[in-house]
């Protein structure tokens, strides 16, 4: 049986030996793949590159679809915060993804919150964030991805024996087959009635950069944020984007777990009126019922008291059942990336069958290591196989029932 170096040695040395900060470590991880981005064309780079794909990649043409009007090689992403600027944007599809979300990126470059902001809480699988959409702002984001292009990972063999597939500027621009969204804020000195101008101003630089564009107004860590998220604030910010978006790039709404189902329903409704690609639910939580940590190591206050969102395995249950009265409600008409939680084949199957298209992650990929995406994806395959389905599409919604949010 392969060693899962990261989780039976790495994991344990930099969680609990050597107790490193995590944003530092976060920090270092880009750095390091950064290193990789672009640079390809040296050959122990690309080598290296090659190693990664073979040990992190799993290809099954079963779980390739259409959706957002875009062709996605597995249903799987990287959730938006872990690259914020772009800056490894290049290499997501080596390590598995089937695409990948950069940002939070805002119109003015922000240092976001006083540290410390980012903490684990192993026992509970999670991890509280109170970052602020810490960026470098959204021309740094366009100078990035114009100078580092996106583009497919190429397979270190093809599964017929045949040449991969091409890769390279020709094959960066938004459609390339790796999609790459773009998750826009609104920048903390911007006032909440100049909300709409302030996302467009990031949209109108960004647009002819990005596969799709979600509007995040679910984030807990920016002051009044989740105000916009009421109808009558939301609305003017969604038309504004949309008469701005010729080109016609797929725009997604980003909404908090911590929603009652009217509130949803509300929000539903003025998605459907402004003609959204879909939903992407949800973000992290200000909930703190059944963590099993009752204080922050860092800080020593009890985890009641610690402002953030919290994501990870937690919020795994609230976000599905979002996802299933979405998917109800809009009875199927409106997809839905579904993202919290998701640290195995069952979580992603759970959310897929509650009514998710597509779905993402972030901390479990932390607690999981580079190595989980091919695990999950496998899991996935092994479900079609014992479902005896021929596309990861039929899968969508078989589980919506009935359930309902609650709260």
């Amino acid at each position: 049986m392969a060693v899962d170096l990261y989780k039976q040695l790495i994991r344990p040395i930099l969680f609990s030996g050597l107790k490193t900060d995590p944003e530092w470590l976060h920090q270092v991880t880009l750095q390091s793949l950064g290193a990789l981005n672009g640079r390809s064309h040296s050959p122990s780079l690309a080598w290296l590159r090659s190693q990664i794909r073979r040990r992190c990649t799993h290809h099954d043409p079963r779980l390739q679809q259409t959706c957002l009007g875009l062709d996605f090689a597995n249903p799987v992403g990287l959730a938006a915060g872990f690259d914020k600027d772009g800056s490894v944007a290049q290499l997501w599809s080596d390590f598995g993804f089937g695409f990948a979300e950069l940002g939070t990126v805002t119109w003015h470059p922000q240092a976001g919150n006083p540290k410390p902001r980012l903490f684990r809480l192993p026992e509970d699988e999670a991890i509280l964030n109170r970052m602020g959409f810490n960026n470098l702002g959204a021309q740094a984001l366009a100078t990035q991805l114009e100078t580092h292009p996106p583009h497919p990972a190429t397979p270190a063999a093809a599964p017929n024996g045949s040449a991969p597939a091409a890769s390279g500027p020709a094959a960066s621009m938004p459609g390339s087959g790796f999609p790459i969204g773009i998750n826009l804020g609104k920048s903390k000195v911007t006032p909440l009635e100049q909300a709409a101008e302030d996302y467009c101003a990031s949209f109108s630089l960004l647009q002819h950069l990005g596969d799709y564009f979600v509007v995040n107004v679910s984030s807990p860590n920016t002051p009044g944020l989740r105000q916009l998220q009421a109808a009558e604030q939301l609305a003017p910010i969604l038309a504004a984007l949309q008469a701005l978006n010729q080109p016609q790039r797929p725009l997604l709404l980003k909404i908090a777990p911590d929603l009652s189902e009217a509130e949803i329903a509300a929000i539903l409704t003025v998605a459907l009126e402004q003609n959204l690609a879909g939903i992407i639910a949800t973000n992290t939580t200000i909930d703190r019922s059944g963590l099993r940590t009752e204080r922050l190591a860092a800080t020593g206050n009890p985890i009641s008291t610690e402002a953030g969102g919290l994501s990870g395995a937690p919020l795994r249950q609230r976000s599905t059942a979002v996802i299933r009265f979405i998917y109800r409600e809009t009875q199927g008409k409106l997809p839905i990336i579904g993202v919290g939680g998701v640290s195995s084949a069952t979580d992603a199957w759970e959310k897929i069958t509650a009514g998710a298209s597509l779905v993402q992650l972030y901390s479990g990929w932390v607690y999981q290591g580079p190595e989980m995406m091919r695990h999950l994806l496998r899991g996935l395959s092994d479900q079609l196989d014992r479902q005896g389905m021929d596309s990861i599409q039929e899968a969508v919604g078989l589980a919506a029932g009935s359930a309902q949010v609650q709260g």
